[in-house]
């Protein structure tokens, strides 16, 4: 699937928003959400909006299979969850650079953790 990889590298680096899914760690559904990510390189930033209270992240924690999309192109990774406080910070500083200060600091409530996806 690097054809797939591929594409989907190059329709990433021209949107602000993916379609993250995760397996719910209750339910065992997949679970679908549209989030923000910085990507650089071969690494997919995630920063979850409520930090370690929020819910796509907890599921990872449990089943770190992902599946990301960018409209009709997708592919399965595995999320590493970040709690290093300077990884995080790191993290956080590339999305006040993609997206502004002022909408980080609008939808983003806490700045616990954060999660990395080698899409290589």
């Amino acid at each position: 699937m690097p054809g797939a990889k591929e594409s989907l590298r190059d329709r990433l680096g021209r949107y602000r928003e993916m379609e993250l899914r995760v397996i719910g760690r209750k339910s065992g559904k997949e679970i679908s959400r549209p989030v923000w990510f910085v990507l650089e390189g071969d690494k997919l930033y995630l920063l979850p909006v409520n930090g370690s209270e929020t819910q796509w992240y907890k599921n990872v924690l449990k089943n770190p299979r992902i599946r990301v999309a960018a409209r009709d192109e997708a592919a399965e990774f595995r999320a590493e969850p970040l709690n290093d406080k300077n990884a995080v910070a790191s993290v956080v500083e590339k999305f006040r650079e993609k997206y502004g200060k002022a909408d980080v600091k609008r939808y983003y409530s806490k700045f616990d953790v954060a999660a990395v996806v080698e899409i290589a």
